[in-house]
């Protein structure tokens, strides 16, 4: 294990710069150009350096039904997984997990983990996958088999039923990573803009949104993804008289 580590942190240390910025925006799902492969489908969403981090992809996997026993993976990256629609069962090490739409899974550098789809409608997932800037300097013995999922079905509401949140985690590559789960009701009325140190992750998880993005308005439908980078001003505004649940995820 000790060998693996150390050749996973040169493989971290040595990842080509990408010099283009991702900038805040709202990535529309149906507009991606589709790379189809056997068994599966992928978008490409983003991929660039964020003020955190020297390379961040994101892309859309789908899964037909019914697939058969998929390998174990690694990754020499930090991932996380967002179930946008469908089942996917997630086997990590022993544990294993079927999570739902909106759940999230968190994936360490040299960790195993397994991806599968065995309902019979297809998966589609998003799969972020990021370095960070700076060498990590927590105990990576310490957190090889520390990947973790999030499921909503086992995280308790605010009084007020509208905002689930997780508890903050440290992973490797993120000091600070919180996810959450917010519904806007449609009689709210407009939510003024907002910003923080950390960049943000959203995905619409039903009803199309209009989203401020350092006043410049946009529209986001059911399962688009937005990318709101450290200190940006941001709002998200329900519309057409619909109620509308997204997830965010800050890091």
């Amino acid at each position: 294990m000790r060998s693996f580590l150390l050749f996973c942190i040169v493989i971290l240390a040595s990842f080509p710069a990408f010099s283009q910025a991702i900038t805040s925006n709202v990535y529309a799902y149906s507009r991606l150009p589709v790379v189809k492969h056997t068994g599966y489908e992928e978008r490409t969403l983003v991929e660039g350096t964020t003020r955190d981090f020297s390379h961040l992809i994101v892309q859309a996997i789908t899964l037909g039904n019914n697939q058969p026993d998929q390998p174990t993976q690694q990754l020499d990256e930090e991932a996380v997984l967002i179930i946008k629609t469908g089942e996917l069962t997630l086997t990590l090490g022993s544990r294993r997990k079927i999570l739902g739409p909106g759940c999230v899974a968190v994936i360490m550098p040299g960790d195993d983990y397994r991806v599968e789809n065995k309902a019979g409608q297809s998966l589609t997932y998003y799969q972020m996958r990021y370095t960070s800037n700076e060498m990590p300097d927590l105990d990576l013995y310490r957190l090889v088999g520390d990947s973790f999922w999030i499921d909503w079905r086992e995280i308790s509401s605010k009084t007020d039923g509208e905002k689930q949140r997780a508890r903050a985690y440290s992973t490797i590559m993120s000091n600070r990573m919180v996810a959450q789960i917010t519904k806007l009701s449609a009689g709210l009325g407009k939510q003024p803009a907002h910003s923080h140190r950390a960049a943000e992750i959203l995905v619409i998880m039903d009803h199309p949104v209009q989203v401020q993005l350092d006043g410049a308005l946009k529209g986001a439908q059911a399962g688009d993804f937005i990318f709101v980078e450290s200190e940006t001003a941001h709002s998200i505004n329900t519309i057409n008289s619909e109620d509308c649940t997204y997830l965010s995820l800050q890091f």
